[in-house]
């Protein structure tokens, strides 16, 4: 079995605003982001694989594939992905599991591939589309096909009076309880939770699930970071059908990793200087170790669950893999170097000039503005 470690995490957004469901919580009907738009790939998956291999990034990278709606209705995903396997990187697929074409496509992967896949399952749509059998079925296909999986539900107040029907949906068909996550309401002026409900309460209303991932979650919502980040060299966001990456949610575009694939991609921390109120995805981006000072688990003691056969979720290589953190397999910023590194980003000096006058000297974002005094 490969000893890979993670080299860099790529966040991969897929602009699809269709889906097939239609669930009271998701962002984009929040947002009223629900165009039902199928995007157009710019690029070719070979060519993709090719601008994102190994040596252009560094090592072996995770690939988190997520679109705004259902991630695989666009048909180029599926092909993305085994390009991205077949240059020897780790794949996971966030999807709400109905789109079965794909999973047989999925299915037909060679073993070795499969061995470096997983998905992230997104109770009732499924219930009331009848999906819920579809559903299941074909996380075991993937499953068969020896990749990993993962069940996750967003907590949401009106599964509340459902949460034992899910619990035992999920034992009797995957072998174990599903994973939660904490719902943002993005329709609201202030940061908070969407629910009716205090915010203890709903804490506990998950705490029966014994969710690591829960836990971690709310541990870490709307707490400001001030660390040093690596976000921007660890770690991007990617517009996978277009190519423009930026280094953390808060920035604008950045560079461009499709368009000229001969010049090397701009490695550069955002260091202390995170725009965000709190890490919006922590559980991706702190767990992986974006941030070395946070001691935390790992993003597989997060996501994995042991079942009642004694199998697991993830399946050993990928276990492996995702128990690896980004500090492991890439060098920290020497102090001289954090500290130029902030300087460019903003500081104040004082300069003598020429007899005896003093100058003030700002740097902001890297340029350099003198001014008499």
């Amino acid at each position: 079995m490969s000893k890979d470690k993670i080299k860099r995490f790529i966040e991969c957004i897929v602009p699809v605003t269709a889906c097939n469901l239609r669930c009271h919580y998701c962002y984009v009907i929040q947002n009223d982001y629900r165009t039902n738009k199928i995007p157009k790939f710019e690029y070719s998956p070979e060519y993709i694989a090719k601008a994102l291999s190994k040596k252009r990034l560094g090592g072996t990278c995770l690939f988190n594939i997520c679109g705004a709606g259902e991630t695989l209705l666009p048909e180029e995903v599926v092909k993305v992905a085994y390009q991205l396997l077949n240059v020897g990187h780790y794949v996971n697929i966030t999807t709400n599991g109905t789109i079965t074409e794909r999973f047989e496509e999925i299915s037909s992967f060679p073993k070795e591939f499969c061995e470096r896949l997983t998905f992230s399952f997104h109770y009732l749509e499924l219930r009331d589309r009848n999906l819920l059998d579809v559903f299941f079925k074909n996380i075991n296909l993937v499953r068969q096909a020896g990749c990993s999986f993962l069940v996750q539900f967003n907590m949401y107040d009106e599964y509340i009076p459902h949460l034992e029907t899910m619990k035992q949906l999920c034992i009797d068909n995957v072998g174990a309880i599903p994973q939660i996550a904490l719902t943002r309401d993005e329709m609201s002026d202030e940061i908070k939770i969407l629910s009716n409900l205090s915010r203890e309460s709903y804490y506990k209303l998950g705490e029966s699930f014994n969710s690591p991932l829960w836990n971690f979650t709310n541990k870490n919502f709307l707490i400001k970071r001030n660390e040093f980040c690596y976000a921007g060299d660890w770690s991007f966001r990617l517009d996978l059908t277009t190519g423009e990456a930026k280094r953390c949610y808060f920035e604008d575009y950045t560079q461009n990793f499709y368009k000229d694939i001969d010049k090397p991609i701009n490695f550069c921390a955002v260091g202390c200087e995170c725009g965000l109120p709190y890490c919006i995805n922590s559980s991706h981006f702190i767990a992986l170790g974006n941030i070395p000072q946070i001691e935390c688990p790992t993003y597989s003691n997060l996501r994995n669950r042991k079942c009642k056969d004694g199998t697991e979720w993830e399946q050993p290589q990928m276990k492996s893999f995702l128990n690896t953190k980004l500090y492991e397999n890439n060098r920290r910023y020497i102090e001289e170097k954090k500290n130029n590194f902030l300087e460019n980003i903003f500081s104040v000096k004082y300069s003598k000039g020429a007899g005896l006058s003093r100058h003030t000297v700002i740097t902001l974002l890297g340029i350099r503005l003198k001014f008499k005094v």
